[in-house]
C-alpha cells in the first residue's frame, strides 16, 4: 500500500531504540528522508548503515530546549523542512512504592517522558502549521490508561503526554497538522529485555521462563502469550504519519495485544 509520503522528511527521536529504529527502517523503505536522534551518536550511525537513504544523525539531550532547537535547525539546513515527527524517546524511570519514590524520581520521568515531547513539538509544529501539512506521533504506553502500582512515575508522565497530544490535536488539525499517540505494551526491546533479565535473576529462572511467568501473572490480557515486536508498532506509526490516515486525529492507537482490558482509552 502506498502511504503517500515519499519525499517527506521525518524526525525520529529515540531512533536507536527498538521501536524508533523499526520505524526508521519502515519510513526509509517508503522513501522518506530521515533525521535520527538519540543520546548515542555511535549507535545512531550504526543504525544509519542499514538504511538505504542517507539520514542525518544527531545525538541530542532532550532535556534541553536549546539542544532540541539546534537539532531541528540542522534538519532544516539539510532537508529544508520537517514534515513528520515521531517522538519515541523515553525512560521507564524509578520503580517502587509510589509514596516512597522521591521528588527527583518523579521529576526525572517527567522531564524525559513528558517535557521532551513538549520541547520537540515547540520546535517543529509551528513550521508544519505554516506549510499546511504535518504529522506528530508520540509514543505513550499502556501505562497511560492502565497504570501499574510500582511504576507511578512512568504512569503519570505517559498519561500527561497523552493528554498533551490530545489537546494539541483540537487546534492543529485546522492547519493540516494531525497529532496522535501510539500506546505499546510489552514490546521486544532493550527496555523489556532488561526487565525480564532482572526478573529471571530474581526468580532464579531462564529468560524465557521469566517472560512466560510475567505474561501469565502480570499481562493476562495478552492471549497470544508473547511480547509484541517493534515492527508491529512501527507499522501503526507509519500508518498514522501517512496520507492514508488523513482523518485520524487526537487518537491513541493501542498496540498491546489486548493487555489493556478497558474498552475505551
Amino acid at each position: 500500500m502506498d502511504l503517500g509520503i515519499k519525499g517527506r522528511v521525518a524526525l525520529l527521536t529515540g531512533a536507536a531504540g527498538g521501536i524508533g529504529f523499526a520505524t526508521a527502517t519502515l519510513l526509509d523503505q517508503e522513501g522518506v528522508s530521515l533525521v535520527l536522534s538519540d543520546l548515542d551518536q555511535t549507535a545512531l550511525e550504526r543504525c544509519a548503515e542499514t538504511l538505504t537513504g542517507k539520514p542525518l544523525c544527531v545525538a541530542v539531550d532532550m532535556t534541553d530546549q536549546g539542544s532540541v532547537d539546534a537539532l531541528v535547525q540542522k534538519a532544516r539546513e539539510r532537508f529544508g523542512a520537517i514534515d513528520i515527527v515521531v517522538h519515541a524517546a523515553g525512560v521507564t524511570g524509578a520503580k517502587g512504592d509510589p509514596l516512597e519514590l522521591s521528588d527527583q524520581d518523579y521529576e526525572e520521568a517527567w522531564e524525559i517522558d513528558f517535557m521532551s515531547a513538549v520541547r520537540v513539538a515547540r520546535a517543529t509544529v509551528p513550521s508544519m502549521r505554516e506549510r499546511g501539512w504535518g504529522r506528530l506521533v508520540c509514543i505513550t504506553s499502556e501505562n497511560a490508561v492502565q497504570p501499574y502500582w510500582e511504576e507511578a512515575v512512568y504512569n503519570a508522565a505517559k498519561a500527561g503526554l497523552g493528554t498533551f497530544i490530545k489537546g494539541l490535536s483540537y487546534r492543529e488539525a485546522a492547519y493540516g497538522v494531525l497529532c496522535n499517540t501510539v500506546a505499546p505494551a510489552f514490546i521486544e526491546s532493550p527496555m523489556t529485555d532488561g526487565m525480564m533479565e532482572s526478573r529471571a535473576k530474581q526468580l532464579g529462572v531462564s529468560f524465557d521462563e521469566a517472560v512466560a511467568s510475567f505474561l501469565e501473572e502480570e499481562r493476562p490480557g495478552i492471549v497470544q502469550k508473547r511480547r509484541g515486536r517493534a515492527e508491529e508498532v512501527a507499522a501503526a506509526i507509519a500508518l498514522l504519519v501517512s496520507e492514508r490516515a488523513s482523518f485520524i486525529n487526537g487518537a491513541n492507537l493501542r498496540i498491546d495485544g489486548g493487555s489493556v482490558v478497558a474498552v475505551q482509552n
